[in-house]
């Protein structure tokens, strides 16, 4: 299937909030996890989401449409961050807080997780609140062609017994496009619930 990705709204403030009829995947990691290196994977192209050496790029939501499938991604703030004031880091996790709780079109939060790092504290409060809210969790092992396939392995059964889900974490690479058309598959089965 032909996708293509557009940026539709970007939100900073809780008052900018709007309700979509549209189903909803959030998509949320740790700065520097390669999340906007993911959205351009996913859109075929570079510069739709911004890139730079610096973490902590993404300082709004951005909601990202995919057609013809007609869901959208939304691209929250990179968390684990500590290059901005703590009063911004708090703005930013109200501002999750208020699009996460009570949003009836979010289907599910795509967790992207550096394959190159054990388990992180600020990683497992994360998947532990989403599951908390009953809310599904999609893991997504990035940067997945730099470790050797032996210890993605042991990173992948890691996640999959913290997370107690059934499959492994899916093994994805923006670089490579390792996963990319396996990720589609998954956005759009949780869209589609």
């Amino acid at each position: 299937m032909n996708r293509t990705i557009e940026l539709i709204k970007t939100i900073y403030e809780i008052k900018q909030l709007e309700d979509f009829e549209e189903p909803q995947i959030a998509l949320a990691g740790r700065s520097n996890v390669g999340k906007s290196s993911l959205i351009n994977c996913l859109a075929g192209r570079k510069g739709l989401a911004k890139i730079s050496s610096k973490p902590g790029k993404t300082r709004s939501l951005n909601y990202y449409r995919v057609e013809p499938d007609g869901f959208f991604l939304v691209d929250l703030p990179g968390y684990g961050y500590a290059k901005c004031s703590k009063a911004e880091r708090a703005k930013w996790a109200k501002l999750i807080e208020a699009y996460i709780q009570g949003n009836t079109q979010l289907k599910a939060v795509a967790v992207l997780l550096d394959s190159r790092l054990t388990p992180q504290k600020l990683d497992l409060e994360l998947t532990s609140y989403l599951k908390s809210l009953g809310i599904p969790v999609i893991p997504v092992l990035t940067k997945s062609d730099k470790p050797k396939q032996r210890d993605r392995a042991k990173i992948q059964n890691q996640w999959k017994d913290i997370l107690q889900q059934d499959k492994a974490p899916l093994c994805f690479s923006s670089k490579t496009g390792m996963g990319e058309a396996k990720l589609w598959d998954i956005l759009a089965a949780h869209a589609a619930l």
